[in-house]
């Protein structure tokens, strides 16, 4: 016991001095405090006036002079021995600078003069926590736009430069240069490109620090987009060659992360000349993990070779007006025709019932031009591709010749009469572009509606060799483009040959070397297939098709025979479908039905070849997951046009092992459906969307949460079939799995404007109300929306019968519900159904009011408190029942009354209490989450 005295004594003591210590600082003004604390020998004390500058400040804010006596208390502090001190120094320094800011006219100028050299004196502070914080500081103040331009340039900058000079720590030179980069874009491009960039490029460079260069590689994308296309391209374009073949791969990793925005800031001929077969090295270097980041960054770097212009998405075919037909393929078709004046009597044409049909579809493809370029009213004059001529076989020109050497020069012009100057380079190299091999061998697209090709007139082929070539497709297929592709070809090859020893490497060199030898054999093809053509013509007295008159002989066959290739191509076409399922074709053929001309070849290879099972283990385990994120970026870029070259790959996977992957694709696919369109949507897209439907929750989520935006892009008819499956979305793996039904209600909502009354009334009522009695409050919540909705959607029907059937079922199945939970459904449905004024009050009065009004005698009290809500704060505010003296307010009245003297205290609150003292949804909410 006397133990416990003393000790008693002590503490009061201790209390007692204590207390004299807070009365003595009680008795200091803010600076008195701000000194002693500062000038004491604990270090706790010393970090407690920092962190209490601010308040200090606020306290003295009204005086200018106690104003600058703090801020030069605060470059005191700021020689502190301590680190722990002046890192915490730092992290006042912007809270600090925003006050100074706030209250500039009273201390002018404060921040620049006293705290901005502080920060920058800090970035070369030997305590390494000091120079993160004070390199934050930096980097905050910058953004929020507290430091000045000039003080950026005269303050900042120089310091920054003087830290990455050669003689420079090795670790303050790395973060120095680190915080040039970040603050690049905030700084602009004229300071950036002024002050920031020659030191940048020099960085790039360091030889004896790569530590430096991987920072350079991480943030060149950064720098290139601050500081444009011109300064990219002259200056940084060749340091970034020199970091992607840097010795260290962490260098040249960082180079493939950062490839799309260097790409972003070049020109299209950079980015497919130069850019693409760097790319290519990229991800055939050595080290796996580079090729790693280089696939990640292959779709990103592919996306960027979309053309803006042939960019623009119509979803429905036949929405694309004649307008939206690209000029750049008209021009293309354009330069390809070699117009022929053939004269043609339509008198003589159509007497010949054989080919009156042909006639008919002749004249509809070139009406235009016929009706420009008619000479007299008994003669039509056509342009015919030289491409037509070029596909009518020997018999056919023999045939034509004959016929023409039996006829008389006086009678008839001569059927096929050259023109002087005929033979040119121009027209040789014209005659190369209208024929190539790739398009002879080709397997042919199916499903080509012949309306669209002849409507292209003379720019397109109607034989066998080219026969899936629509509007949108132009021939890629000229001896320039074979030359360029050639060069690319054997430039790849030669920068992959340093890494033969890679397996992985030395089969991409396999394909490019078969790709190089396939281009040779295209070239001698053309060339023989050109002197084959002009053997052929000079035996029809031929040199150059222009300006060729047929007379009625020369025409016939002429004609007939090019309907008759139409017709064999059109079988051809219609049966490849089958022939695609039951046939299989060298990999040469495959490789070729995948050749387009929007981004190069090589890197669209390396994309499709993602999906390579060998790639999962020489490259990344998830490297069909980046394959999958990326393709509606790739086949934007590609455009609809060239969905066969992605069709297999989508398909593939569609199908991977992966659920990651398929998760994915599934919360892209209503993405990639409005980039194909409703035709490509509804033949590729459908199956494999129906194929998710029945996947795992994982990948039906990404279904279920973009159902409405893929269901509006399909055609009624196919839209319907949904209605039947919708069901099964209740169905889950986990029963526990709420938010897969809370999603589904909430598309449901969306649904509704996509489907007839009586489809929503057959199909998605019994949905909504299972919604309306599930376990979770916030499924129910979101559930009563849904019906309310419905409820407005079916009384607007005509006639509305189907409105009047749901809330008589509403009546009978919750506000008649055996369970308290039930009713309260049915007035929290009540509650929403008048918020949203998805009923006229009239109709509401007649049909659900006097049901709601029957609940006041629940012998449970949350729906009696539920219902006291909705009456007095809800159904009580609408005009319908403050100005009307009828019987509906009459027994509104009386239920309120009567439940203003309700036995329990929680009804009796909400009956009495003033419509505008509650938020009506928060209450609601808070008594749905009291009943999970």
């Amino acid at each position: 016991m006397a133990d416990l005295s003393l000790l008693q004594e002590d503490l009061q003591e201790d209390a007692d001095g204590s207390l004299d210590f807070v009365s003595q600082d009680e008795m200091l003004t803010p600076l008195g405090r701000l000194d002693k604390y500062a000038a004491s020998e604990n270090v706790f004390n010393r970090q407690m006036v920092a962190r209490s500058l601010l308040d200090t400040l606020r306290e003295v804010c009204d005086d200018e002079r106690d104003c600058i006596a703090v801020l030069e208390r605060i470059s005191r502090l700021a020689d502190d021995s301590e680190p722990t001190v002046r890192a915490e120094l730092m992290e006042q320094v912007p809270h600090i600078a925003l006050f100074c800011q706030e209250n500039r006219p009273s201390i002018p100028y404060a921040f620049s003069k006293y705290l901005l050299p502080i920060v920058v004196r800090y970035l070369a502070d030997q305590n390494n926590q000091v120079r993160k914080t004070s390199q934050a500081a930096l980097l905050a103040l910058l953004e929020q736009e507290l430091i000045e331009r000039f003080d950026v340039e005269t303050k900042v900058c120089p310091v920054l430069i003087e830290l990455t000079a050669p003689d420079s720590n090795d670790d303050v030179k790395t973060e120095a240069v680190a915080i040039m980069c970040k603050m690049a874009p905030m700084v602009g491009k004229d300071i950036t490109e002024r002050l920031i960039l020659p030191r940048f490029c020099e960085m790039c460079c360091d030889c004896r620090m790569f530590h430096v260069r991987k920072v350079c590689a991480a943030n060149f994308g950064d720098i290139c987009s601050v500081v444009g296309q011109q300064a990219t391209e002259e200056m940084l374009l060749p340091r970034f060659f020199q970091l992607c073949s840097d010795n260290v791969w962490g260098v040249r990793k960082a180079c493939a992360e950062c490839f799309m925005a260097v790409s972003c800031a070049t020109c299209q001929e950079i980015r497919r000349t130069k850019l693409s077969a760097l790319f290519i090295n990229l991800i055939s270097d050595p080290s796996r993990w580079v090729r790693q980041a280089a696939f990640q960054s292959l779709g990103p770097f592919i996306s960027t070779f979309a053309n803006p212009s042939s960019s623009g998405q119509y979803f429905k075919e036949e929405s694309k007006s004649s307008e939206d037909t690209s000029v750049e393929d008209k021009n293309r078709i354009r330069d390809q025709e070699v117009p022929e004046d053939v004269q043609i009597r339509p008198e003589d044409v159509s007497s010949d019932p054989s080919i009156s049909n042909s006639s008919v579809k002749l004249e509809n493809m070139v009406e235009d031009h016929a009706e420009t370029s008619r000479k007299s009213p008994g003669e039509i004059s056509v342009p015919m591709d030289s491409s037509l001529l070029c596909t009518l076989s020997s018999e056919s020109h023999q045939e034509a010749a004959s016929n023409e050497n039996d006829k008389k020069p006086a009678n008839y012009k001569s059927a096929l009469r050259p023109e002087g100057g005929a033979s040119s380079p121009d027209s040789a190299l014209l005659d190369q572009e209208l024929y190539n091999s790739f398009h002879f061998w080709r397997t042919p697209l199916p499903e080509i509606d012949l309306d669209i090709e002849l409507e292209q007139g003379c720019g397109n082929t109607l034989s066998p060799e080219r026969p899936e070539e629509t509007s949108e497709v132009t021939a890629p297929g000229s001896s320039n483009i074979t030359m360029a592709t050639r060069k690319e070809l054997e430039e790849m090859i030669e920068n992959l040959e340093p890494h033969i020893d890679d397996p992985d490497v030395k089969a991409q060199v396999d394909v490019l070397s078969a790709a190089l030898r396939a281009s040779s054999l295209d070239a001698r093809e053309e060339a023989s297939d050109a002197e084959r053509r002009s053997d052929v013509q000079d035996g029809l007295g031929v040199n150059e098709p222009p300006n060729c008159k047929i007379n009625h002989d020369a025409s016939v066959p002429l004609i007939r025979d090019a309907v008759e290739n139409m017709e064999s191509t059109l079988c051809y076409i219609h049966n490849d479908s089958d022939l695609s399922t039951n046939s299989s074709f060298s990999p040469d053929e495959e490789r070729r039905s995948k050749v387009q001309d929007v981004v190069p070849q090589a890197l669209l290879d390396q994309y499709l070849s993602m999906t390579d099972p060998s790639r999962a283990q020489t490259v990344d385990t998830e490297i069909a997951k980046h394959c999958a994120y990326s393709l509606p970026g790739v086949a934007l870029t590609l455009g609809r046009q060239n969905w066969h070259c992605l069709r297999e790959t989508y398909e593939t996977l569609a199908s991977d092992m992966q659920w990651k992957v398929r998760r994915t694709l599934a919360f892209s696919i209503h993405e990639l459906a409005v980039i194909l369109g409703d035709q490509l949507t509804a033949a590729d897209l459908v199956p494999i969307f129906n194929g998710f439907l029945k996947d795992l929750d994982e990948v039906r989520i990404g279904v279920l949460k973009h159902l409405h935006d893929f269901l509006k892009l399909l055609h009624i008819d196919k839209r319907r079939e949904y209605l039947y499956q919708l069901q099964e979305f209740l169905v889950t793996d986990n029963s526990r799995n709420w938010r897969f039904r809370a999603e589904l209600a909430e598309q449901l909502i969306l649904l509704l404007e996509l489907y007839s009354p009586r489809d929503v009334y057959d199909y998605l009522r019994p949905i909504a109300l299972n919604l309306c009695a599930d376990k979770v409050s916030s499924v129910r919540w979101i559930s009563y929306k849904l019906v309310s909705e419905m409820v407005k959607k079916l009384h607007m029907a005509t006639p509305p019968t189907f409105g009047v059937d749901l809330i008589n079922e509403l009546v009978e199945n919750f506000g008649r519900c055996p369970k308290w939970s039930g009713r309260q459904a049915f007035v929290f449905v009540c509650q929403t159904v008048i918020e949203d004024d998805c009923l006229p009050m009239e109709q509401f009065a007649v049909h659900l009011m006097p049901h709601l009004l029957t609940l006041a005698n629940d012998r449970v009290p949350n729906v009696r408190v539920l219902l006291a809500k909705t009456l007095r704060q809800t159904l009580l505010e609408k005009e319908y029942f403050l100005t009307s003296a009828s019987c509906h307010q009459e027994a509104v009245e009386q239920t309120i009354m009567a439940l203003q003297m309700d036995r329990d205290s929680d009804v009796k609150y909400f009956a009495s209490t003033h419509p505008a003292s509650t938020k009506v949804s928060d209450d609601a909410m808070s008594t749905a989450s009291s009943t999970y």
